[in-house]
């Protein structure tokens, strides 16, 4: 039977080569270790939020650019169509005497033989560029596509109306490039007078054949 040795405490055990002291600051920094990953974790975060502040950045500003490009594009395009609708009026337009010159030789019969199939050729090709031509007798005058060169007064005509094409009109596409020049003919100036005076009158005539058995 082993008896106690009184006032005698254990001790844990120490490696050999230690002391007790090398013991104390190894559980210290055990205890540390926890708020160092803390701080760190802390840090990686901050880092990962102005990442991400940067790349909403510079996605706003590639969209941005991306919408210059496109708006760039379409001006460019836009102002390539008129750059070349403007180029093929003023063509068009120098073209217009010679095919005034090929209508009155087709008037008078003298459209024939090479100088027929060379004007044909020519009113071709203007077609093809877009070049219409317009203007006919009896139309009401339109003052935005045609220009009165003449003026008369009908008896037949209920509104002013082109009862005569001098020269054919020319537009490419809605674009007038040149008004059709006519001559124009108005009613009447007494016309629709005397057929309210008319109209007036008829009423009258009624009331009058209405009276008539009455007084009988």
């Amino acid at each position: 039977m082993t008896e106690e040795t009184p006032g005698f405490e254990e001790k844990p055990d120490v490696p050999s080569g230690a002391t007790s002291d090398d013991a104390e600051p190894k559980a210290a920094s055990e205890g540390a270790a926890p708020a160092g990953d803390a701080a760190q974790i802390a840090g990686l975060t901050a880092q990962l939020d102005q990442v991400r502040k940067a790349l909403e950045e510079r996605t706003a500003d590639l969209q941005r650019l991306q919408a210059e490009f496109q708006n760039y594009r379409r001006r460019v395009e836009r102002d390539r169509i008129t750059v070349k609708e403007i180029a093929v009026a003023n063509l068009l337009t120098e073209l217009l005497p010679v095919l005034d010159d090929i209508g009155r030789a087709r008037e008078h019969g003298e459209l024939v033989g090479g100088f027929k199939s060379v004007a044909e050729s020519l009113e071709t090709v203007a077609a093809k560029m877009g070049l219409q031509q317009f203007g006919k007798e009896g139309e009401p005058f339109d003052p935005t596509i045609h220009e009165a060169l003449m003026h008369s007064y009908a008896p037949d005509v209920t509104e002013t109306t082109c009862v005569a094409i001098l020269q054919p009109g020319y537009r490419i596409g809605e674009r007038t490039i040149r008004p059709a020049r006519v001559a124009v003919a108005e009613p009447q100036p007494g016309a629709q007078t005397v057929k309210a005076e008319g109209a007036e009158e008829a009423p009258a005539a009624e009331e009058k054949k209405d009276n008539g058995p009455e007084e009988g």
